[in-house]
């Protein structure tokens, strides 16, 4: 008994599922297995309709969930790569600006909890938040904060 294969809305209602998608990346996801031409735009257009692709939400849900642990520059970079458009991404960014430096101390404490003893700590201290997208202003900020 052979089954059928999920079709292209079927696959982009599960994937949407499991989490919120920007319709650039089910587009993405889905694009190999679209038979016909525009039989995937159509799909994505009639979920679109209903609601069920959402940018807003996409965003929201980054933001929740990635903001804890990542800065304004690693956030924006997750909303690109999500395809989500550059005046919502501007927006989502300069939201989270006002809370970055509360947000790297946060992170710092979590991860070390204890000033660097020397130079080679304090780099290693100033890479892990720099790789997490803070800017090297905050970073400075948290660092000399630590040490006094």
């Amino acid at each position: 008994m052979a089954f059928a294969a999920p079709s292209l809305k079927g696959r982009a209602l599960r994937l949407l599922s499991q989490r919120e998608h920007s319709r650039a990346e089910l587009e993405r996801k889905l694009k190999k297995y679209e038979e016909e031409p525009g039989t995937l735009a159509a799909a994505l257009d009639e979920l679109a309709g209903k609601d069920f692709i959402s940018e807003a939400r996409v965003v929201q849900s980054v933001l929740h969930q990635r903001a804890p642990r990542l800065g304004a520059l690693r956030v924006r970079q997750e909303l690109q790569h999500k395809g989500i458009a550059p005046d919502a991404i501007a927006e989502a960014v300069a939201s989270l600006q006002d809370s970055e430096l509360t947000r790297a101390r946060a992170l710092w404490e979590r991860r070390f909890a204890t000033p660097p003893v020397d130079a080679r700590e304090s780099a290693r201290q100033t890479r892990f938040l720099l790789a997490r997208g803070f800017s090297g202003d905050v970073v400075g900020k948290v660092i000399r904060a630590i040490r006094k």
